[in-house]
């Protein structure tokens, strides 16, 4: 009977540890839930990307206020807004009425100048005659002879004015000047306008512009712009059009810093070509610059690692928390590329090594104890070379996790 009691105590007391424990667990689990995010992560393989971004406003490359160069009233306006227009095709026309008589009374000056032309010459040639013969004066055929320059003088007066009233028509009709797309037009059939030789430049009729070439320009941090180039792809997304990636070449990149929102910067210009048609100017675009990248390495959540610095060594020293068995085992390890989630290890870990995303030694007050490290034989990372390290044998600190 003794012997049977003893044995149900010791099979009650082994229910209630193991009861003891699930609970511990459970509570453990429980509490974890409560803070809203998880206390552990596992390595795993994965490829990292770093890069910083910038944000900046769409506008076309090419755009053009056109203007009338001469005075005038709308006669014809052959295109409205968002019209698409080729090269050389009508834009507006002006009333041209007024310049067309004026033309007509140049012409007429022009050979009323002739027939005084034929006049003058006839007089002077028999002014020349006579003067040679020595019978006339030679006051009077200095005369003939000024009345025959003045003449000409005259012929030579009226045929530029007559180009200049031409050259004014020609004007009274504006094309396109290349491949466009009509942004505004804020003036009518009709509406007088005056041309941009003025004192005010000129009545802006309309707005045109290349869209099948946009630029956008930005304002890069100057922490930044040493890690752009002239001729760099980037990555660009609209944050009108959800979804969108588009790549965009640097074109150029201001030498001199300004102010912009209180943040010193260098405006740059990003190119863009073929691009969606949805993407129009004025939309917000946001651009990614790569700066480094790893494909397929060791990598850990960034709050899995934690940073010491050595006094002895005068050294700043990585380190991670691994599970080992029930213990958590302070690792040193080293890293290469990280982003702003995740770094890669390049010593220390290994893929499914389980790390915490807390520091355990300040959880639980433990001290150095057992002296060794977990075997290091990974690679380690340096702008994308990569070395073969071993790690050192250095101090190592158990924490249990019961």
């Amino acid at each position: 009977m003794k012997s049977l009691f003893a044995l149900l105590v010791i099979a009650a007391l082994a229910v209630g540890g193991v009861y003891l424990w699930k609970r511990q667990k459970v509570a453990a689990a429980a509490t974890e839930a409560s803070n809203g995010r998880p206390t552990t992560a596992m390595v795993e393989k994965r490829d990292i990307r770093f890069a910083v971004s910038a944000a900046g406003e769409i506008t076309p490359s090419e755009q053009v206020s056109v203007r009338p160069e001469v005075n005038g009233k709308i006669l014809v306006l052959a295109v409205d807004l968002g019209d698409q227009v080729k090269k050389d095709d009508l834009l507006f026309q002006l009333d041209d009425r007024d310049l067309q008589i004026e033309k007509e009374q140049r012409e007429t000056s022009i050979a009323r100048a002739r027939l005084n032309l034929d006049q003058a010459r006839r007089d002077y040639e028999r002014a020349l005659q006579l003067f040679n013969e020595k019978l006339l004066p030679g006051q009077d055929y200095e005369t003939a002879k000024t009345q025959f320059d003045l003449a000409k003088n005259s012929i030579d007066q009226g045929q530029k004015e007559l180009d200049l009233t031409n050259d004014k028509l020609r004007k009274t009709r504006v094309t396109a000047p290349f491949d466009c797309t009509v942004l505004t037009r804020p003036v009518s059939v009709g509406q007088a306008v005056s041309g941009s030789g003025g004192f005010n430049s000129g009545t802006e009729v309309l707005t045109i512009a290349n869209l099948n070439d946009l630029v956008i320009n930005a304002h890069i941090n100057q922490a930044d712009v040493g890690r752009l180039k002239v001729g760099q792809d980037v990555e660009v997304t609209v944050e009108a059009v959800p979804g969108l990636k588009v790549i965009g070449k640097v074109e150029r990149i201001a030498p001199q810093a300004t102010i912009k929102n209180q943040i010193k910067g260098f405006p740059a210009r990003i190119l863009l070509k073929d691009v969606d048609k949805r993407v129009r100017p004025g939309m917000t675009a946001n651009i990614s610059i790569p700066v480094a990248s790893a494909d397929e390495v060791v990598a850990a959540p960034l709050s899995a690692v934690f940073t010491e610095f050595n006094q002895q060594s005068k050294q700043v020293e990585r380190f991670a928390w691994v599970k080992s068995g029930e213990d958590w085992v302070r690792t040193p390890i080293s890293i290469g590329v990280s982003d702003y989630f995740y770094a890669e290890v390049t010593s220390g870990l290994q893929s499914g090594d389980i790390v915490s995303l807390e520091d355990k030694a300040k959880a639980a007050g433990a001290n150095p104890a057992v002296p060794g490290s977990r075997a290091g034989g990974s690679n380690s990372t340096t702008g994308g070379s990569r070395s073969s390290s071993t790690s050192v044998a250095a101090p190592r600190t158990v924490v249990s996790a019961r």
